[in-house]
């Protein structure tokens, strides 16, 4: 079977190189039983692939699932995969296949292999080096004969530097790598996507069909596509359903193409709807220059201590003197700089130069504010689920996280 025969029996539109490379590669690797590690970013087809590679395997006729690997909580995934025993935990009423047991003779898709756990790692990695696993809950060492396709949008030799995931599963399952061009980089393809999409929405609702000028397929052509060829379909069904012109131009269609900030801002602060992660953000900046406040400040005692005041250290450090002077007479000074330590007055005298007088006073050693970022992420953590009254998928939308890494931060926290 050819490229072309492969495209048109999975629905597959274009002719970028990058795209027929990847199809070349998919074919050649699906008769073989050897794992597939499929990378790209998001939307840009990635379980196409993996049933294509099923599809023209010798295991075509036997059973496929795709798993989704970051929708499952940490929790439960190794029941999920392997299976377990009953009684094997609280809720386990009964004994279950996991999905390693079920499609025994077939393909598994792993979908962001990369969220995986690194205990289920290594049972993973059993499987791909000896077809062994065990039930949660049990002793039993059963056997299997499943074909592995993985699949994920980071970087996973990255995350194997950081020590997120283990190196000797990585070349296990990176044997033949096949990487999904992004849709930017498919150029040529971005306008007969968007064709066959609106035709397929204009027949669905029963529309007139719509056609795009030549401003309009630039502006198609010149877009980054973040959310790759997902995004250009929301899109397309969007101007299907909605649009009343049916020749749209770019002016039109900009309309529809949200503007992708991304690069450009190092840190997004939200009018509204994110207000707790933005104030995140901003409560971890105030507090590093508060650090860095007072390790000048320290600083600046020593050298009075030990030199004495001269016109020298007052002419080198004034702007930071007055800095201080002004957070001392502000409403909340005990926030900024302690109050038995060091008093300052600035008193200028006619004719002379600005005369600064520091007084210390013998106190307790005050204890700071703590700058711990664990203990801060630990309140945070605490603030959203009161807010939210324990609901945790809704905390972690809240907090701008996945609610899987929500619960392992819970139980690295020792969150009640």
């Amino acid at each position: 079977m050819d490229i072309q025969d492969i495209k048109n029996r999975f629905g597959i539109i274009g002719n970028s190189p990058l795209l027929n490379r990847a199809i070349d590669i998919a074919r050649q690797v699906a008769p073989t039983d050897i794992s597939v590690l499929i990378t790209g970013e998001s939307g840009s087809g990635k379980e196409v692939f993996s049933h294509i590679i099923h599809q023209l395997s010798a295991r075509k006729h036997g059973p496929f699932i795709a798993v989704n690997c970051g929708a499952i909580p940490e929790g439960t995934i190794d029941s999920e995969l392997f299976g377990h025993e009953k009684g094997s935990f609280t809720g386990a009423h009964e004994a279950r296949k996991g999905y390693f047991e079920v499609v025994n003779g077939g393909t598994i898709f792993l979908d962001e292999v990369g969220e995986l756990p690194l205990g289920t790692q290594a049972r993973l990695l059993r499987i791909l080096e000896t077809g062994e696993y065990i039930r949660v809950g049990s002793s039993k060492v059963q056997k299997t004969n499943v074909r592995v396709v993985a699949a994920t949008n980071v970087d996973i030799y990255d995350a194997v530097q950081k020590g997120k995931f283990r190196e000797d599963l990585y070349y296990r399952l990176n044997t033949v790598p096949l990487r999904t061009p992004a849709l930017r980089d498919r150029k040529e393809d971005i306008h007969l996507l968007f064709r066959k999409f609106i035709a397929d929405f204009t027949d669905k609702y029963r529309s007139p069909n719509v056609q795009l000028t030549e401003d309009a397929q630039q502006l198609l052509a010149n877009y980054p596509w973040p959310g790759n060829v997902r995004q250009l379909k929301n899109i397309a069904e969007q101007v299907a359903v909605l649009e009343k012109e049916r020749l749209i131009d770019a002016r039109i269609l900009q309309q529809y193409l949200p503007t992708d900030n991304r690069n450009t801002l190092p840190i997004h602060v939200a009018s509204g709807g994110n207000d707790d992660f933005s104030e995140r953000d901003l409560l971890y900046k105030v507090l590093f220059d508060m650090k860095k406040d007072m390790v000048e400040l320290k600083k600046l005692v020593v050298e009075i201590i030990q030199n004495g005041i001269n016109s020298r250290i007052v002419e080198d450090n004034s702007p930071y003197i007055n800095k201080l002077y002004r957070e001392v007479d502000s409403s909340t000074p005990e926030q900024l700089v302690p109050p038995s330590t060091l008093t300052i007055h600035h008193s200028p005298a006619a004719g002379q130069n600005d005369d600064f007088h520091f007084h210390t006073q013998e106190a307790e050693e005050i204890e700071e504010e703590s700058l711990s970022l664990v203990e801060k992420e630990s309140d945070l953590i605490k603030k959203a689920l009161k807010k939210h009254k324990g609901k945790r998928k809704s905390a972690a939308q809240e907090l701008g996280i996945s609610e899987r890494t929500l619960y392992r931060k819970i139980k690295d926290l020792n969150l009640n």
